[in-house]
């Protein structure tokens, strides 16, 4: 990659992270493109060097922060392959790359959530199709437990990595915002357990 290819990548980190804490706090409308700038430590020409509109720099960055999230996702299933673990061992590595994800960007989380009930949006089409590659990455696994005969794979792949995605999304944010003092390993073990079915030892 040359030099002017990295600077531009840089350079749309930069302006990805200044608009997802932005527009966290005050909402996408509130938010102005010298805001983001001046946030990114840009010129505001720079915003509109890299995106055509503040619309299309958000749907980028939901685009990207989504990539980011299934290419954790999948890693995370493909280390667990390669050292011989089985579909199930999968999905607890998924949820830990899942809950990490969230804890490492929480805003982008927060906002990806948010925007899943807007259904007229301008974005919906590419926040539809990203994250449907998400959870097919978890549909797979899902497929090679059915073929272990696993029960934690349910009857309904489709539907179960849908259930699957949104508990760890949903679950990471509630720690995040109401249970901060809770370690990122409590939090997996609690999840492991839904997974497995072992709520004897919660429910009382």
């Amino acid at each position: 990659m040359d030099s002017s290819s990295t600077r531009r990548q840089n350079t749309r980190r930069k302006l990805f992270d200044a608009a997802v804490t932005l527009i966290a706090e005050q909402g996408f409308s509130s938010t102005t493109v010298d805001e983001i700038a001046e946030r990114a430590g840009v010129a505001k020409g720079t915003v509109y060097y890299n995106f055509a509109s503040k619309t299309d720099l958000f749907e980028e960055l939901l685009r990207h922060g989504m990539e980011l999230l299934t290419g954790a996702l999948r890693a995370a299933a493909d280390e667990t392959a390669e050292r011989g673990g089985g579909a199930a061992e999968a999905l607890d590595a998924m949820i830990r790359a899942g809950l990490d994800f969230v804890a490492r960007r929480p805003a982008l989380a927060q906002l990806y959530v948010a925007e899943l009930w807007r259904t007229n949006r301008a974005w919906r089409p590419t926040l539809t199709r990203v994250r449907q590659q998400a959870v097919e990455v978890i549909e797979s696994v899902l497929r090679e437990a059915a073929a272990e005969d696993d029960p934690a794979a349910g009857s309904d792949v489709a539907l179960t990595a849908s259930a699957l995605f949104g508990m760890v999304l949903v679950t990471a944010l509630d720690w995040q915002s109401f249970q901060p003092e809770r370690s990122v390993d409590e939090v997996h073990a609690s999840l492991a357990r839904v997974l497995q079915g072992r709520l004897g030892g919660v429910v009382r």
